[in-house]
């Protein structure tokens, strides 16, 4: 059925009805030069600054994989060798190359550009390789500032961006094809987006403002002033006598109130019935201090982000970690928005240019941001103790990495068989964790048992296997 409905109530189609889609009460605010406005606050203000990189930087760190799912593996590797991302469940392996290459960190982090600016438009640029397999050569980022128009559909859809033109080259039009659109918040045909710096704003109008006061405050009323004050003129004088002396002492006075400096060989001499004083602030300095720190923990709070007021005068750390649990959920949510995005409009547009419009399509996952749980010896140990993780050759190299440990020799000394080696293995596997916990961990039963599933017999060869073998060879405990 066609759609009788339509997304763009302004009646208009292209720049002044984008802009009228927006909703902006606020001139200064009203896109183009809204994207001046974001600029300045992310540039200027610390605040802000915190913020955005308390948004950005840990969905910038998660771990990022391919789930090829229901794909075939062509498609997968294919998928995944574009991005330079590891495929979910399979080892990483590292490209021969980056230089030149598509960077997935360097794409996330312009795209995450969306939050401030409210968009953030790229351009797909493919290359063909000798068997004829469409590759991601770039996406290509469009700066908000160069945009110059968004044409958007009477239904709401996007149709194309056009770019300001260039010297000696015109305006550039991107079809919506050729397009990957990163929009915060959009709400029907508002491909401009909101900024996720909107509801801060005006905090950061009134604190620009105050902290200008505060500054003019300190530098007019932070010192006092020095002041000169001359005694009586001589008496007897005439009229044209006396105004001439008072000339020269306020002439003399003004050079020795500007010079007035504290030091150890300072000083001052003056004339009889001369003072010299420095006059403080009379009444009381308005404080600029609360105002601020308010607007600071609002323009936290504007994204969810009240752990960083924390440690102020505002709030207790014993709410960090429910404020941290709404945070990261927030994080996760804008996550799984840019990984919506990456699946419709780059990996299955990729998918389509190679194998057609039927083909199943991988996806990319982030992981779950704050519910990653600490790795530590006892853990696993735990783990490795009720069966859950097997000691292997991988795992034993990560953990030697992870704990400052030497590399492995990659082979064994002569006349130690692979039973003996595997053994070996889990004994010094153990006594990593004995040396980590301070905890026994072998019993002699356990000793014993190890010994049997090896089937080989350990002699002194090594410390650790001399530990095992000793264990194995004291009595049996009394139950």
């Amino acid at each position: 059925m066609p759609e009788t409905g339509y997304q763009v109530g302004s009646g208009l189609i292209g720049w002044g009805g984008l802009v009228a889609e927006t909703h902006e009460t606020n001139p200064d605010l009203m896109w183009p030069a809204s994207i001046d406005v974001f600029d300045r606050m992310r540039r200027e203000d610390p605040q802000v600054k915190s913020v955005l990189r308390a948004v950005m930087l840990p969905i910038m760190r998660t771990d990022w994989v391919l789930d090829g799912t229901g794909c075939r593996d062509e498609v997968t590797e294919h998928v995944a060798a574009d991005l330079g991302i590891p495929i979910k469940g399979l080892p990483v392996t590292a490209p021969l190359r980056t230089k030149g290459r598509f960077s997935w960190k360097e794409h996330l982090r312009l795209a995450l550009l969306e939050l401030v600016y409210g968009h953030s438009f790229f351009e797909q640029v493919y290359s063909i390789d000798m068997v004829g397999r469409a590759h991601i050569a770039k996406l290509a980022w469009r700066p908000p500032r160069t945009i110059s128009d968004i044409e958007v559909a009477a239904d709401g859809g996007l149709v194309a961006v056009q770019q300001m033109g260039i010297p000696g080259r015109g305006s550039v039009r991107i079809p919506v094809d050729r397009l990957v659109a990163y929009v915060n918040e959009r709400e029907g045909a508002n491909w401009v987006g909101e900024s996720l710096l909107r509801a801060a704003y005006k905090m950061f109008v009134l604190k620009d403002r105050l902290l200008r006061i505060q500054a003019l405050t300190a530098e007019r009323n932070g010192l006092g002033l020095p002041v000169y004050i001359s005694g009586q003129p001589p008496e007897g004088g005439s009229f044209e006598e006396t105004v001439a002396w008072l000339d020269e002492q306020i002439e003399k006075g003004l050079g020795i109130a500007k010079g007035a400096r504290a030091g150890d060989a300072a000083g001052v001499s003056l004339p009889f019935g001369a003072t010299l004083k420095f006059v403080g602030v009379e009444g009381r300095l308005p404080d600029t201090d609360a105002p601020i720190r308010y607007y600071d923990e609002q323009i936290a709070r504007a994204v969810l982000a009240h752990f960083l007021n924390l440690g102020t005068e505002t709030g207790s750390w014993a709410l960090g970690s429910t404020f941290a649990n709404f945070f990261t959920d927030s994080l996760n949510a804008v996550a799984q928005h840019i990984a919506d995005v990456v699946n419709q409009h780059v990996i299955e547009d990729l998918v389509d240019l190679n194998w057609g419009e039927t083909e199943p399509a991988p996806r990319i996952v982030p992981a779950a941001i704050g519910e990653q749980q600490p790795v530590t010896a006892e853990a696993i140990r735990a783990l490795i103790d009720s069966g859950a993780v097997t000691v292997d050759a991988p795992l034993e190299a990560w953990l030697r990495e992870k704990y400052g440990m030497p590399v492995k020799a990659d082979s064994e000394p002569d006349g130690v068989d692979e039973a003996a080696a595997r053994a070996r293995s889990a004994a010094e596997t153990a006594q990593k964790v004995y040396l980590a916990t301070d905890k026994v961990p072998l019993t002699q039963a356990e000793a014993r048992e190890l010994i049997r599933l090896s089937g080989a017999e350990l002699t002194g060869d090594g410390p650790d296997i001399q530990r095992v073998a000793d264990a194995a060879a004291q009595p049996e405990e009394a139950a």
